[in-house]
């Protein structure tokens, strides 16, 4: 059947194609040329890899998230010189001055800890204070070290919900730019194709024009011989005029198709296709026959929907367990470490003395009205209704592979089909073009063979086109490259780069 298929073909390989006067050489591309050029020039490319970029940095700054944070902040310096009310020992009020003169800096390395929720941090600081005036001086402050602990209990844990659904995000993203990148070649072949059957539209045209004529000729020379009737050469006439129109109609729809492709991939030069052959297995003559089972395992191991049940589902559990924390609210703060003061700054870090803080903050709603119930109970019926949307979305993507499998699987055979109706239907047109010639038949059999003709040629092109499509779309769908046999894959790092 292949080898049919591939004889049906030829003539397409050979059909002549048309290039306008003044571009210069035509740029001659194949399928895979031209899904390359999309891949790469396309706006639809840029767009899926700007968006794959998005994601990626919002991966890195999650993952840099996670590390130790550095971070230093400072006074320098900090000058005051004004009034302040005072109170004295006996109840009385009176305004002192204060002009002094501070700096300070802190050095902070900070940690979350994912499996509690908590934030281990460290800490030195030194501040340092000029006070001018009568019995002003210079005082330090030293912390050498102090660790701090802030611990939520009870609550629900930001971190550890995140580090199960941020490498999901991530995975989707990448699993989506492949489906979109197989999605630009799906439209790069759709416009590719639109050429081709443009570029055959205007040869069945020109061919028909031809054929018009050279009727209208022998119609002429019957009629003087009386042998035809008069209707029947105004019929061919009025054939020859409907071909004209046919020719420029279609020569204007083979501009605007060859002007769409041009503008999707970038290119200035004319653009030439040359109609493609079936993919094959392996190094065989096998035609390309998938298994629906094999379909579906690689779509569900490959395809960003898989990934993105996963992560809707983690997100409405998280979303539940965020609406039962916020019932109450409980953390605690601890901080161990020492201090120093002294006039000098050397002085500052000896004879240190410890400084610690312990503290436990709670707040429970007493009295609130059902909110937060209502609030966990909405959080609950939310999470139901995607559960029953990812099922019906189980459910419908799976019919959907089986489908485009059974139609891919079925296409070689009607591309069969239409190969050899178009091979019927233009040695029917023949016949009856010579039978015309030498003997009689009516200007219904031409008018009707021609119209066969016509479809049959067009109908060839269509049925090659949906094998192709097919092909992709499966390919867009499983992440999965059905003829090497391995799933398709980038280089995202490079890429990004």
């Amino acid at each position: 059947m292949l080898l049919l298929l591939l004889v049906c073909t030829l003539p397409m390989l050979s059909a002549p194609l048309h290039t306008r006067e003044g571009k210069g050489e035509g740029l001659r591309l194949t399928l895979d040329d031209c899904i390359a050029m999309a891949r790469q020039q396309s706006v639809d490319a840029a767009v899926a890899l700007g968006e794959l970029k998005s994601a990626y940095w919002q991966w890195r700054s999650y993952k840099a998230d996670l590390l130790p944070e550095v971070s230093f902040s400072a006074t320098l310096p900090s000058y005051n010189k004004r009034y302040t009310s005072y109170q004295q020992a006996d109840g009385g009020v009176s305004y002192v001055r204060n002009d002094y003169l501070g700096m300070d800096g802190s050095l902070y390395i900070s940690q979350k800890i994912w499996p509690t929720g908590g934030t281990l941090s460290v800490e030195t600081s030194l501040d340092f204070l000029h006070q001018s005036g009568k019995g002003g001086g210079n005082q330090f402050m030293s912390m050498p070290v102090a660790l701090t602990l802030s611990q939520p209990i009870f609550g629900v844990n930001h971190q550890k919900w995140n580090r199960r659904i941020e490498p999901l995000r991530y995975r989707e993203a990448q699993a989506r730019f492949l489906s979109d990148t197989e999605g630009v070649a799906m439209k790069a072949i759709s416009l590719f194709f639109n050429l081709i059957l443009a570029g055959e539209q205007v040869g069945i045209a020109r061919q028909n024009l031809q054929k018009a004529e050279e009727l209208y000729k022998v119609a002429q020379a019957k009629r003087e011989m009386g042998t035809i009737s008069e209707n029947d050469v105004l019929q061919l006439k009025l054939d020859v005029l409907n071909a004209h129109s046919a020719l420029t109609n279609s020569e204007s729809n083979r501009q605007a198709r060859q002007f769409a492709l041009q503008s999707f991939l970038d290119v200035e030069a004319e653009i030439e296709p040359i109609v493609p052959a079936l993919p094959q297995k392996g190094s065989g003559e096998e035609a390309l026959h998938l298994n629906y089972d094999d379909v579906l395992r690689h779509a569900l191991e490959n395809n960003a929907f898989a990934t993105t049940m996963r992560r809707r589902q983690l997100e409405a559990d998280y979303n539940v367990a965020s609406a039962k924390a916020n019932r109450r609210s409980i953390s605690l703060y601890a901080q161990l470490g020492y201090t120093g003061m002294a006039e000098s700054m050397g002085g500052a870090y000896r004879d240190l003395l410890s400084k610690e803080v312990v503290q436990v903050g709670f707040s429970v709603p007493i009295l609130d009205w059902g909110k937060r119930k209502g609030q966990r109970k909405m959080a609950e019926s939310n999470r139901e209704i995607v559960q029953g949307q990812l099922r019906q979305q189980a459910q419908e993507f799976r019919q959907d592979i089986f489908i485009l499998t059974e139609q891919f699987n079925n296409q070689a055979e009607q591309l069969r089909i239409a190969c050899e109706a178009d091979t019927i239907a233009q040695k029917r047109y023949n016949t009856n073009i010579e039978t015309f010639k030498i003997g009689s038949i009516s200007m219904l059999d031409i008018s009707d063979a021609t119209k066969a003709k016509d479809e049959a040629r067009q109908n060839r092109i269509a049925q090659l086109h949906y094998y192709w499509y097919y092909y992709y779309q499966l390919r867009s769908i499983t992440l999965w490259d059905f003829e090497k046999g391995c799933d398709i894959s980038v280089d995202i790092e490079k890429l990004i780069k």
